[in-house]
């Protein structure tokens, strides 16, 4: 079947200017400050697809151009058993991984893969631009596989230190290019070498936040749960590293209201941070719309001690028009903070009672709803959304046999552009 490209506005936060999209737009040419833009799309109704398999059912809701294959949607179930642990009557999990049992299949075990599946879908055919994006791990096994599986030519930036994360199925297809910042660098370093090697016009940056398609990607995880519950939740629980998926499942809450068929109201937003990596909670206690000062010594300080490697974005969109502090400011809710210790105490729970293994990311949020239960923030007949970004790890392992990557080339993140730029150009 013949896919018709999804239409919709861009629609600049700050200001409210539509314009449309040209192609591969990240931010409003015209704005007179920084502000993410969204898409605003023809079709108000939330309708899942019928006539398309995987991710792709929210496909009247995604910015795409085009469907790709071996895609999986997260998947929302009630829980039972860390309901009844916390004393929730309405608690749903909307897990994405590897979890047979409730359906969930998504091969890189993590719900980067919505991001992956939306960007990539974004992306013409026939380009002639190379993808580039930084990641901590889970968001570069998620591209690695998709641009693989759909021979899509992509440069990824990993700390070295990370690359134990980028573990898949089967070899990458040689259309994807992994480099490395070395040893001791974080991922502020891998960001750093993919902006200089965005200075080639043969590069195309993938744009993180600001790219609609990754935070509508993103906010299907949303979409699952109200399919499954009806309505939209009360409560919404999620770890972030940059905040982007809580400001996504925000936006379709705003697109959900409009349908008027799933409620009138805003869920809280809950997102957490692992301690003592906590720019975001430090920011928002501070009631500062400014992110509070990190320097890049101390953020590496910070990223060496944390167990959930992904959340540690020191520069992440919390500030910005749009970004996380509006959404905490108009949506209401709190952020939290977990300690090691706890998350670690958490996912050993979460294994026991919902039978499956999830990430220390995960187990952020997990312990952030356990903490918002225990101050009486959330009641327990409230509709409450557990994000599971990640898990079914050891399980996938024991189902198949996995192969790991390893990285093209090791750069120093300090060199100039051109020389980045000639290094990589040199893999293709």
């Amino acid at each position: 079947m013949k896919f018709t490209p999804t239409k919709y506005t861009l629609v600049n936060y700050a200001d409210g200017r539509r314009f449309e999209d040209t192609g591969w737009m990240l931010a409003d040419p015209q704005a007179a400050e920084p502000s993410l833009i969204r898409a605003d799309y023809e079709i108000r109704r939330f309708n899942p697809r019928e006539d398309l398999d995987g991710f792709y059912r929210y496909a009247d809701w995604l910015p795409i151009r085009r469907t790709l294959e071996h895609s999986h949607a997260p998947v929302t179930y009630r829980s039972e058993g860390l309901a009844s642990c916390l004393g929730l009557e309405n608690l749903y999990i909307t897990f994405s991984g590897y979890f047979p049992k409730i359906g969930a299949r998504m091969e890189t075990c993590s719900f980067k893969e919505t991001e992956a599946y939306s960007v990539c879908a974004r992306i013409p055919e026939n380009s002639g631009r190379i993808l580039v994006l930084a990641s901590a791990g889970n968001t570069a096994r998620a591209f690695a596989k998709v641009c693989s599986d759909n021979n899509i030519p992509v440069v990824i930036s990993v700390p070295e230190d990370n690359i134990g994360a980028l573990w898949f199925h089967k070899p990458l297809n040689s259309c994807v290019k992994i480099i490395a910042a070395p040893a001791g660098s974080d991922y502020f370093d891998a960001i750093a070498l993919a902006d200089k090697l965005n200075e080639s016009p043969r590069y195309m940056a993938e744009g993180g936040a600001k790219n609609i398609a990754r935070r509508d990607g993103m906010g299907t995880t949303l979409l699952s749960a109200v399919e499954v519950i009806g309505r939209i939740p009360d409560a919404y629980f999620q770890a972030i590293g940059s905040g982007t998926g809580t400001i996504a499942v925000w936006e379709n809450n705003l697109r959900l209201i409009r349908d008027g068929r799933f409620g009138s109201h805003k869920m809280r937003l809950y997102p957490s941070q692992n301690a003592p990596f906590t720019i975001m909670y430090d920011s928002w206690k501070a009631h500062s719309r400014k992110l509070v000062p990190l320097s890049a010594a101390e953020a590496r300080e910070q990223a060496s001690e944390i167990k959930a490697k992904v959340l540690s974005n020191r520069k992440p969109p919390y500030s910005i028009a749009g970004g996380l502090y509006d959404a905490l400011k108009d949506a209401g809710g709190d952020i939290y903070k977990v300690s090691n210790d706890e998350l670690e105490i958490w996912k050993a729970k979460f294994l026991e009672l919902e039978g499956i293994d999830i990430y220390s990311a995960a187990a952020v949020a997990v312990c952030s709803l356990a903490k918002a239960v225990e101050e009486g923030a959330v009641r327990k007949e409230e509709t409450i959304m557990l994000n599971i970004t990640g898990g079914g790890e050891a399980l996938t392992k024991e189902h198949h046999d996995v192969t790991y990557a390893k990285p093209d080339a090791v750069i120093d993140s300090f060199l100039p552009p051109e020389e980045v730029i000639n290094i990589v150009d040199g893999l293709f």
